[in-house]
């Protein structure tokens, strides 16, 4: 009976073990560790991120923490997290362990063209789940292709976000409804090669149209690559961090 419970008890072991197996490090306060999500609706989809928490997380026990997901560009796909560390918030959460947000940088398979948005939304039910997120203040952003995916995103789940921040991506114009609530800082350079500067413009005068909260940022004679001075910039981070999801219901009552 010993050796049956012997091995209960070891098996057991190696379970727990190969569950956190599962992630290449476990999360810590002030540094940025790679995950990994299982997505059961479509394995496809499965996919790895990073995840970073302020400094402060474990101290401030009873605190929550506005979240920013941030979505990489074209470039940035493969297996190697590290990719991902190139660009926006993961680049600064890697540098500043005192960033005050929780940091969710989720990376596509060289597999798939494109980020889902329903598999996006069920990561951000786990982490929801997990760490101590203040759902009053979840925000989207994203680059070039990471850009059509913050409108994808934040499209599928308007109700879900405080804000959006959406950089030289593009867009159905006829989603322009779902944003007609929710404050949108839209960034683009009108001398732009690789994403026309058009398929923002026309999406920001869709918003408006309806009567919509967006912000438009045209950056004159600047190329593509508009993202690193913008995510660069505290005020991009102040304005995120102005808007919550209350302030919104309320505005609408």
């Amino acid at each position: 009976m010993r050796h049956i419970t012997a091995l209960a008890l070891s098996l057991v072991c190696c379970a727990i073990l190969a569950d956190r197996s599962t992630f290449a490090d476990e999360p810590s306060a002030g540094k940025q560790v790679e995950q990994k999500f299982a997505y059961p609706a479509n394995p496809r989809h499965s996919m790895g991120y990073l995840l970073y928490l302020p400094a402060s997380y474990r101290a401030a026990e009873q605190q929550k923490f506005p979240l920013l997901v941030f979505l990489h560009g074209s470039g940035e796909r493969g297996n190697r997290l590290s990719l991902v560390k190139r660009h926006g918030p993961p680049k600064i959460a890697e540098e500043q362990p005192d960033f005050p947000f929780i940091v969710v940088s989720p990376q596509l398979t060289l597999e798939n063209r494109f980020f889902d948005p329903a598999a996006l939304a069920a990561l951000l039910d786990q982490v929801e789940k997990t760490y101590r997120v203040d759902s009053d203040r979840i925000y989207v952003t994203g680059l070039s292709m990471g850009g059509w995916a913050t409108w994808k995103l934040a499209a599928y789940q308007p109700e879900r976000f405080a804000a959006v921040a959406p950089i030289c991506g593009w867009t159905d114009t006829r989603e322009a409804v779902k944003f007609k609530r929710l404050p949108v800082w839209a960034i683009h350079g009108d001398d732009d090669g690789g994403v026309p500067f058009m398929e923002t413009e026309q999406m920001v005068d869709a918003i408006r149209g309806i009567g919509g909260n967006v912000k438009f940022t045209i950056l004159s004679n600047a190329p593509h690559d508009v993202w690193t001075s913008t995510y660069a910039m505290p005020e991009f981070y102040e304005w995120l961090l102005r808007h919550r999801k209350s302030s919104l219901a309320a505005k609408a009552e």
